[in-house]
């Protein structure tokens, strides 16, 4: 089992920067990949960013070069850095890991993230 909690969000004006954290634990060297995802009120689901474990990402294209997502391995942490905010970007962001080879995923409660003056 893989329990995840995020923390980091809150209230920042656009054109600001927000880092949120999401740290992983139980059977945490079972994970293949770590990812972000975020919902907003009315909106599916959708990728923000992801990496693997040897460390490949992947984001997409509206937050590519914007957000930036990395790891910390001593403290099991996986953490997207959000620069440039824009009002659009109001969600809740929710941390996910990948347990491949038994085709698993785990999902954390979500963190709040407001972009508005």
């Amino acid at each position: 089992q893989v329990q995840l909690v995020e923390s980091g969000g809150g209230l920042v004006q656009p054109g600001g920067s927000l880092r949120l954290s999401c740290a992983a634990s139980g059977s945490i060297f079972s994970i293949n990949a770590m990812g972000w995802y975020r919902q907003a009120p009315g909106k599916q689901r959708e990728l923000v960013a992801s990496i693997t474990r040897g460390g490949i990402t992947n984001y997409a294209d509206s937050m590519k070069g914007r957000f930036t997502i990395s790891r910390d391995n001593a403290k099991n942490t996986v953490y997207l850095q959000m620069n440039s905010l824009r009002p659009e970007d109001t969600a809740v962001y929710v941390c996910n890991a990948i347990v491949s080879i038994i085709a698993a995923t785990y999902w954390g409660q979500g963190t709040q993230v407001t972009v508005s003056s």
